[in-house]
């Protein structure tokens, strides 16, 4: 007996929709949007205007003004950016206006929103990048648009799964802002509280005695532990974004020699240190590269130093003592240049209130982080699994 062939349909899908699902070619789902256009009423989008992979603009639309000549678009047109499509330039319009450069223009002709899910899915991403040319490459629209890709048979399922995952980018755009807004305040909290001043304008109540100053040689101990057993102790990495665990050898080398740390030391990395690559170790024992400097903080409060150490003041200071390095782009810091930098320090009782602040605010950005992470995960189980 000849086998049945297996239903075209996807892992997850509503409940009450049992049809398969029925293979068209994509011209035949939009078309495709040439009309030109510069009309300076409009708002223009180009590809610096798109966040990549988020599908939201990163100024107001009504500031994106210009008189350049564009493809003219209207509300729910699809922005697809043709040029190095792998940089995921889309945008869903939530008005009429002017695309600037090398987009597609794509109208649905019915299910938009889907539509514009679909770009975002495995294949069409896989499809899109099938381009043609190696240092600009831009999607092959004749491949594109004759390639099949999976459609419901019922208008109501696709709506219903193109509305669930635009409401599930509402949620990823809103964490996002939260998560930047708390990021932003605590920029500024550094800067005010932590300000390197011998009196600062910003205090808790109580507090009124000058800040000390100290050489970072007065509180930094350098100290080098080595590994003398392979895999003693798990791997971390220092990073400009804090400490991270990695896992296995680098580049397949030992690491027997590697500098053994534990919670509360400090892990600096002397190249262009300016960036903020210096971190207070708060993934318990571990080995660190040979190439980064380490040390154990004395005389003060080390989560207090670790917030001061990244302060746009304190990276200034970082670059000033480093010097060019054989590369161009790289600068090393002179060590002991380095340890004659003066960081201003509170009493004890000010530090760990200070260093508590700070604490909570970092754990309250994490969470959100995480938040963010969770939403976004989501979202790419949606597009595999709602999908075919």
């Amino acid at each position: 007996m000849d086998k049945k062939p297996e239903k075209l349909v996807p892992e997850v899908r509503f409940k009450g929709f049992t049809d398969d699902w029925e293979q068209r070619k994509f011209d035949n789902v939009v078309k495709r949007i040439n009309d030109k256009d510069d009309n300076h009423e409009l708002p223009h989008i180009e590809f610096e205007n798109i966040i990549s992979g988020n599908g939201t603009l990163n100024k107001n639309i009504k500031d994106l003004n210009s008189k350049k000549i564009g493809t003219k678009f209207q509300k729910e047109d699809i922005l697809f950016g043709k040029l190095r499509p792998y940089l995921k330039n889309w945008y869903f319009a939530k008005e009429n206006g002017i695309a600037v450069g090398d987009f597609w223009v794509l109208r649905a002709k019915k299910i938009s929103v889907f539509v514009y899910y679909l770009i975002q899915t495995e294949k069409f991403y896989s499809i899109a990048n099938l381009s043609s040319g190696s240092k600009m490459p831009r999607s092959d629209w004749n491949l594109v648009s004759n390639s099949r890709f999976n459609f419901p048979e019922n208008t109501i399922e696709s709506i219903k799964i193109g509305n669930l995952i635009l409401q599930l980018d509402k949620l990823i755009t809103l964490q996002q802002r939260k998560l930047e807004q708390l990021k932003r305040l605590k920029t500024a909290m550094l800067q005010q509280l932590l300000a390197n001043q011998s009196f600062p304008k910003v205090r808790f109540n109580d507090f009124k005695d000058s800040w000390k100053d100290y050489r970072l040689g007065e509180v930094f101990d350098e100290f080098s532990v080595k590994s003398k057993r392979e895999n003693e102790y798990k791997l971390l990495s220092s990073t400009t974004s804090g400490m991270e665990s990695r896992s296995g050898r680098v580049s397949g080398h030992s690491n027997i020699g590697y500098k053994v740390i534990d919670n509360g030391d400090i892990v600096l990395s002397p190249q262009n240190l300016w960036l903020g690559n210096i971190n207070l170790n708060n993934m318990g024992k571990g080995i660190v590269s040979p190439s980064y400097h380490t040390f154990k903080i004395v005389n003060a409060n080390p989560i207090f130093v670790n917030f001061q150490l990244k302060t746009k003041k304190m990276l200034f200071e970082y670059k000033m003592v480093s010097v060019q390095g054989a590369s161009i782009v790289r600068r090393n810091l002179d060590m002991d240049a380095f340890k004659k930098i003066v960081i201003k320090i509170p009493n004890e009782k000010e530090q760990i209130k200070i260093a508590s602040l700070f604490s909570s605010i970092s754990n309250i950005i994490n969470n959100h982080q995480n938040k963010l992470t969770q939403l976004t995960t989501l979202k790419k189980y949606l597009l595999q699994k709602m999908f075919i």
